[in-house]
């Protein structure tokens, strides 16, 4: 068994392939399908790791914040790569979210927020918490400051 994220596209979906894979260390395209007319159809390729299938449905159907792809970045380099990759032509939003060119909304996340919650006194941690809700990308060192305030 494997679980796969599938993404409607109305034609984007060897563009966004491209780009996500573009963003993304050890990611590729793994498989393109066209129709007899030569146009595609499906993409299926893989970000660091995860497998994505990008179809191209034609459809009036739109993405929706209501779901989301969750990032989580080692280091502060890693969240200022993707998120200047993800949002070229998309819109930065509050708290580490962000909606990219093609509708699709992302939460890119570093691992320092996690270690610097697990464990952490109630008052540190809405103190971290309403750092991350006052930032649009996300910056370690502002979590790192808030703990100590």
């Amino acid at each position: 068994m494997q679980l796969s994220t599938f993404l409607w596209f109305d034609g984007q979906a060897e563009e966004a392939a491209n780009h996500y894979t573009g963003i993304f260390a050890d990611s590729e395209i793994i498989d393109i399908q066209r129709a007899p007319d030569g146009r595609v159809t499906t993409v299926v390729f893989d970000l660091a790791g995860q497998r994505h299938i990008a179809f191209n449905g034609e459809s009036p159907l739109t993405f929706s914040p209501a779901i989301s792809l969750y990032v989580e970045c080692d280091t502060q380099e890693e969240v200022d790569a993707v998120w200047a990759g993800l949002t070229d032509g998309g819109q930065e939003g509050p708290g580490g979210s962000l909606t990219d060119r093609f509708g699709i909304t992302w939460q890119v996340m570093p691992t320092a927020l996690g270690e610097l919650l697990d464990g952490a006194e109630l008052d540190t941690a809405d103190r971290i918490l309403n750092a991350v809700h006052g930032m649009t990308k996300i910056r370690i060192q502002g979590l790192i400051d808030a703990c100590h305030h």
